[in-house]
């Protein structure tokens, strides 16, 4: 027909190299509340970090909790093997009882850091247990003397619910740059 507008679309070809991310089916709304308890914690985190409040921190993980930066994305397990980081909460309250000394000399002058945390996915939930797996996304700023670096990767929490709200069974973090060279080594978690 003349005049009248026709619907035109468009179809973009896909290059076969690609990777191409299932949606997944969203979340009912009851789930709105774990997403946001979630994030909250994630936020938190990200927050203690920032502000050097190391014991905040720390307490957000679960008794059985570990901390671990694998060497390696295809790194499956902490154990046995060399990672960056792979700590339990008593490790964790080693490094900070080392970090806060007045006389450690990494932490001369002072330093500081900026956390962003984003792209929170719940990817699956227990009900009976309690437990979650979380997956998100971060960049880390570091500012130290006159330099400065960033970090960016992702994170996995596996978190399991108590009285206190949901706490850290296992957090995973994966540098997008944990092969590159560094002046020096980290002190504290990313």
């Amino acid at each position: 027909m003349a005049g009248k507008p026709t619907k035109t679309t468009l179809v973009t070809p896909v290059p076969e190299k690609q990777v191409r991310v299932a949606a997944q089916p969203r979340a009912p709304s009851s789930d709105v509340n774990t997403q946001h308890a979630v994030e909250q914690l994630l936020f938190r985190q990200a927050e203690f970090l920032d502000a050097k409040r190391w014991q905040d921190y720390i307490d957000l993980f679960a008794e059985d909790g570990h901390y671990w930066m694998p060497a390696a994305p295809e790194q499956t397990s902490g154990e046995g093997v060399p990672s960056i980081f792979y700590e339990d909460r008593n490790l964790m309250r080693v490094r900070m009882k080392r970090v806060l000394h007045p006389d450690a000399w990494s932490q001369r002058p002072l330093w500081g850091t900026s956390h962003v945390v984003s792209n929170v996915v719940v990817e699956s939930t227990d009900a009976k247990s309690g437990e979650l797996t979380v997956r998100s996304r971060f960049h880390m700023l570091e500012l130290r003397r006159d330099n400065t670096r960033h970090f960016a990767g992702s994170y996995l929490h596996h978190l399991k619910q108590t009285a206190e709200g949901y706490r850290i069974r296992l957090q995973r973090v994966d540098m997008v740059n944990a092969q590159a060279p560094y002046d020096y080594v980290l002190q504290v978690w990313v």
